[in-house]
This record gives C-alpha cells, sequence and structure tokens, in this order.
C-alpha cells in the first residue's frame, strides 16, 4: 500500500489541501480528511467510465480509435465557421493553456462554467473592483463571517470548519470568536448554524443592500421594510458589520443568478469598498469547481478576459451576453462545439440544449453524462488531481499543485494531451507549420 500525503482534493473551490490518500493495487481504498463530496469522488471516480472512444454513426456511437477521433474532431472544428470550446473547470491549468491556442487557430469562442455561474461577480470585479484577499487570512484574522446567497454547508463541506466560522486561527479560537451572519431567501444548512440568519425576499437582494449601505452611513431609511427585512434589524446589522475587526462577505449563486445579477454584485463590492472606512471587510465568491477560478485566471493573462471570449476576428473580444455560449447557441450562430468536462445537455436550459444537438457536438471527458450520450465525436480522458497531475486555483485565487495518484487507464490520457493532439491535427489539416 502507498500512501500519499498533503493530496489536493479536485472537487469543489476549497482546494482542500490536507487529504490522505491510501492506495492499494493501484486502487485508492481511503482518503482521510476528506469531506462527503470528496470521498465518494476518490473512492467512486471509475465507476460509469467511458470504455473507449466512440463516433456516432447513423444515430449510434461505435467504438472507434483514439486516432479516428481526433481526426473527425479536427476535421469539424476546421470546417466550422464558429465553433466554440466549452468547460475545462474540472481540468488542470495546462489543459486550459492549449484549449485556448485551440480556440484561437479555429477561430471560436472559448467559455466556461462561469458564465451561468459566478460571470456577474467576475464582472463586478470590472465595475467596482474586489477588497479580498486568502482564505488563510479569512481563518486567522475574520470574527465576522456572512454568507450571502450561498449554502457554504453543503455546497462546500469542510469551508466552515478549515477557513472560516468554526477554524482556529492564530488570532481566532473557532466559533467562540467568531459570528456566522447568513442572508439568503431560505432557511439552509448554513443559516441553521448560524448566529444570525435574516431571510429576505425573493429577488430583492439589491434593495437590500442598499438600505443597508443607507444605514452604513447613518442615513434615515424612508420604509419601515425592505425585503421583508423591518428596518430596525437592518440598523442592526449595519452597526455588526461597522464594530467588527475583521469581516468577509462570501457570496454564492443565490446573488449572481437572480434577479439583478451583476448589479447585486456591483452594491455587494460597493458595500464591502463602504465597510472599508469603518473596519478591514473582504469579499470573495464561493467558487464551485475545483479550477473554475483557474479557467479565469488563464485566460484573463493568456488574452486580457476571464470567460467568454471570442477568437474569430483574430484578436480577443469580450462581450457577456453576446459571446456567452448560451446566448451564441440562442441565436443559432455556433456550428460545432467542443465539451471538455461538462454536461451542458443535462444543465442549460431545454430549448439551448434542443438547439446544441443540431451541430457537431464533440465531448472529452472521462465518465457518461447526457452530454455524451447524445455527442457525435466521444473521447474518453484522466481525471485531474487522481489520475494526472498538474495545477489548479482555489476559490481566493491561490494556485495549488495537484497529484496523480493512481494510473490511468490505457485508452484515455489527460485532456492536456488529448487537446494537444487535437491542435497538432487541426494544424496540419490548415497547412500550418
Amino acid at each position: 500500500m502507498e500512501i500519499f500525503q498533503d493530496v489536493v482534493c479536485p472537487v469543489c473551490g476549497c482546494l482542500c489541501d490536507d487529504i490522505e490518500v491510501s492506495v492499494e493495487n493501484n486502487k485508492i481504498v481511503k482518503a482521510r480528511n476528506a469531506c462527503a463530496m470528496g470521498t465518494t469522488k476518490f473512492l467512486n471516480y471509475n465507476n460509469d467510465r467511458i470504455p473507449s472512444p466512440m463516433i456516432k454513426n447513423n444515430g449510434v456511437q461505435k467504438p472507434v480509435s483514439l486516432e479516428e477521433c481526433i481526426e473527425k474532431t479536427a476535421e469539424i472544428l476546421v470546417k466550422a465557421k464558429y465553433p466554440l470550446i466549452y468547460g475545462l473547470s474540472l481540468s488542470s491549468v495546462e489543459s486550459v493553456k492549449v484549449a485556448i491556442e485551440l480556440t484561437e487557430e479555429v477561430g471560436g469562442v472559448l467559455d466556461n462554467q462561469t458564465s451561468v455561474c459566478h460571470g456577474p461577480g467576475v464582472q463586478g470585479i470590472h465595475d467596482i473592483g474586489e477588497s479580498t484577499g486568502s482564505l488563510g487570512e479569512i481563518r486567522h484574522r475574520a470574527d465576522l463571517i456572512i454568507a450571502w446567497g450561498a449554502n457554504l454547508q453543503e455546497a462546500h463541506p469542510r469551508h466552515m470548519e478549515r477557513y472560516s466560522y468554526t477554524s482556529k486561527g492564530r488570532y481566532r479560537n473557532g466559533k467562540e470568536d467568531r459570528n456566522l451572519i447568513v442572508i439568503d431567501v431560505r432557511e439552509t444548512l448554513t443559516a441553521k448554524a448560524a448566529d444570525k440568519f435574516i431571510q429576505i425576499e425573493q429577488g430583492k437582494d439589491f434593495e437590500f443592500i442598499n438600505a443597508l449601505r443607507t444605514a452604513l452611513r447613518l442615513e434615515q431609511i424612508q420604509k419601515d421594510k425592505v425585503a421583508g427585512v423591518p428596518v430596525e434589524e437592518i440598523e442592526k446589522l449595519a452597526e455588526v458589520l461597522r464594530s467588527c475587526e475583521f469581516g468577509v462577505i462570501f457570496f454564492g449563486q443565490g446573488v449572481t443568478q437572480v434577479n439583478g445579477k451583476g448589479r447585486n454584485i456591483d452594491g455587494l463590492f460597493s458595500l464591502t469598498r463602504d465597510l472599508n472606512s469603518w473596519t478591514k471587510f473582504l469579499i470573495m465568491p464561493a467558487r464551485g469547481h475545483f479550477n473554475v477560478a483557474g479557467v479565469n485566471q488563464v485566460a484573463t493573462w493568456q488574452t486580457g478576459f476571464p470567460y467568454a471570449i471570442d477568437l474569430s476576428r483574430g484578436y480577443p473580444w469580450y462581450n457577456p451576453g453576446e459571446t456567452t455560449i448560451i446566448d451564441i447557441i440562442r441565436r443559432g450562430e455556433s456550428d460545432a462545439t467542443l465539451v471538455v468536462g461538462s454536461d451542458p445537455i443535462a444543465h442549460f436550459p431545454p430549448a439551448i440544449s434542443k438547439r446544441m444537438i443540431t451541430t457537431p457536438l464533440i465531448s472529452i471527458d472521462p465518465a457518461h453524462s447526457m452530454t455524451t450520450m447524445v455527442s457525435d465525436v466521444v473521447i474518453p480522458s484522466s481525471f485531474a488531481g487522481i489520475e494526472y497531475e498538474g495545477l489548479a486555483y482555489r476559490m481566493d485565487g491561490l494556485c495549488l499543485p495537484l497529484k496523480k495518484l493512481v494510473k490511468e487507464p490505457d485508452n484515455t490520457m489527460s485532456d492536456e494531451k488529448v487537446l494537444k493532439m487535437i491542435l497538432a491535427k487541426v494544424r496540419e489539416l490548415k497547412k500550418v507549420n
């Protein structure tokens, strides 16, 4: 038996790096310190694997060689006038770099899960600017934790014990030295564990944020209630925020994917900026997939833009709402899609999924999904952080190394290698040296 120490967990944006993994006969038998989600992935990642590369022939997917799949994929991308490349949030940083190069080569659009989750949060950085720090700083110093539209207990099971509410840092001794306030439209598990839960009305985050900013400035709110919350309670909350020593707001899709979207985030970032006139305050998105932040980071330092990057003009162009994948498919502009490690058919609106399968669809994925089931070309790949090593970015922007724990199946390879093979074949077909 081989035991790997300090393994980075490739599940959520926490990227917990204290996992101890035991491997016996090329099989993971134990994952110590991992949460339920991490344990499930480590012990069951091999279930429902795609057995071989496949190409659809007369409506039926049939096993073929990897070389045939690579050539077919390259042909589709070269013939396409406006192809899409989507996903990569479960891939390594190195894979993202190759995907950007491939997108530029075929003159397409590169988008990722950010456009359907934390995209408004990224745009908020453009509009307002972000006051943020590291999860380590929060662990050691924060005495006030706010979860706004984010259910940390279920989405990031170890977040509170490692980085926030119950974690023991250098200057904070767990929950006895901290307050947890949850602001949400429903009572989540995180809300039940909180010191205070403020339930607001659905779609009224923007109104509540503005009322809180008004109270923070000691100005009068000309209403009895805002978003279903009495003004007296809003004023008390403002005083709690103002009087803390070190506070942080973690926000989730309960803010980014409801009415207001970008305006909600602009309000939260502005609230954080206001609070820094009184005390030390940070804000941070509770990112989902383990490397979704990494896709944004790499895309930004490669192209200048974090997601929804149109490279069809010969230079990067970015305009969310125009160059995001759902909007492109809705307008019927794309003529091919390459999906890497994602399942858009299952998660996109039904009308978009139906349109998506009317053009050639290629999937690179380790396991079966609704997207692989309807794809014209399916290429099996390896699991990042389990079967191949690389880099990933934590939700706070810290880059961490993923480890290779077991040998990958003979018929699979990393996303990076698959994308490099496709890129080489594309250049061969285009007669580019």
